[in-house]
């Protein structure tokens, strides 16, 4: 299907889990969404039922960060906002996610294919 590319990493689960200021976090999961949308080059006539989507961190520094922090919930609803996916639950979406270092570029790139013989 093809790859977006933003680049900028969004905020670790970290910084919102167990803190009050919800008002922070739509704001910044709607700016995710946008950037998505924005970033997207390819996008369906229909959202996509049943997709494998690779998130790909490019971070700054070698510094340890945890998968679980870095799960891709805003990319994911950056996806369905965009209307690339119908669901970001099981069902719809086999989930990938991926770390590596560039301390020129970060980003984040995600790679969404609807062929399910297609390794991403």
């Amino acid at each position: 299907m093809g790859i977006s590319i933003i680049p900028d990493i969004p905020p670790s689960n970290n910084r919102f889990i167990g803190r009050a200021d919800i008002w922070e976090y739509r704001r910044i999961k709607k700016d995710w969404e946008q950037l998505v949308l924005y970033s997207a080059k390819i996008r369906p006539r229909e959202p996509l039922t049943c997709v494998n989507v690779c998130i790909r961190y490019f971070f700054p520094d070698k510094k340890r960060r945890d998968p679980d922090n870095y799960s891709g919930k805003m990319i994911l609803d950056g996806l369905r906002y965009a209307g690339i996916i119908k669901d970001d639950c099981f069902g719809c979406i086999t989930l990938k996610l991926e770390a590596f270092v560039d301390r020129k570029k970060p980003r984040v790139e995600i790679l969404v294919s609807d062929d399910e013989t297609e390794q991403i």
